[in-house]
């Protein structure tokens, strides 16, 4: 649970799927990423900052003593996995060391990448709920978030993301009528759609079908 809820660990695989999207995925994995990546920005610098300022709700382990699991310290990160992780008790210490409870950062993140990946990438993307869904239990396990901080924020993230991927949908198409017109022919949505030149072929067997 310790190394789900730790991003360094898994920092270098994230960045050579993201650098296969961006070159072997054509337009689609570069739309992808570059969605990603704003929808984080937004919801990193802006949306959870405010919350957990408006909010301020103490964590477990801020207001009561509750089991914690601590890694190794490695070089690289990953090899903290193959080292006997620490476990103790929270204690007066650990209440001035984190912000507030509410929202998770680690749940909100891995919400916003399941949902863009369910948008983008239909037959598979799903998959990534699984992940999120671990991550989100983890950080209970491990003293730093109530389950119902973890539960509002998956909801709250899921709106989130939607309504940003909404926005850049419309900018997509607003935008590029008066800046990229050609590509916007051949792209006509941002969101999780196949080229234009793709879709031709399938139009037209339809139509033969209609009429042979």
């Amino acid at each position: 649970m310790a190394a789900m809820s730790d991003v360094e660990i898994w920092k270098p695989l994230l960045v050579l799927i993201a650098l296969y999207a961006l070159i072997f995925r054509g337009f689609k994995g570069r739309a992808f990423v570059l969605c990603l990546g704003l929808t984080l920005l937004i919801s990193d610098s802006l949306v959870v900052p405010a919350l957990k300022s408006a909010v301020g709700r103490m964590r477990p382990k801020q207001a009561q003593s509750v089991r914690m699991v601590e890694l190794a310290k490695a070089r690289p990160k990953f090899l903290t996995l193959f080292k006997q992780p620490r476990i103790r008790f929270s204690d007066v210490s650990d209440r001035r060391k984190s912000g507030p409870s509410f929202p998770s950062g680690h749940v909100t993140d891995n919400v916003v990448i399941a949902v863009c990946c369910l948008v983008f990438f239909r037959r598979w993307g799903w998959l990534y709920l699984i992940v999120a869904a671990v991550i989100g239990y983890s950080r209970v396990y491990l003293g730093a978030h109530w389950p119902s901080d973890v539960v509002a924020t998956a909801f709250m993230a899921a709106g989130e993301a939607l309504l940003i991927l909404a926005l850049l949908e419309f900018l997509w198409r607003k935008v590029g009528e008066r800046c990229w017109p050609a590509m916007l022919a051949r792209h006509p949505r941002l969101l999780g759609v196949a080229e234009v030149s793709n879709l031709l072929p399938a139009r037209s067997r339809v139509e033969n079908l209609r009429h042979p």
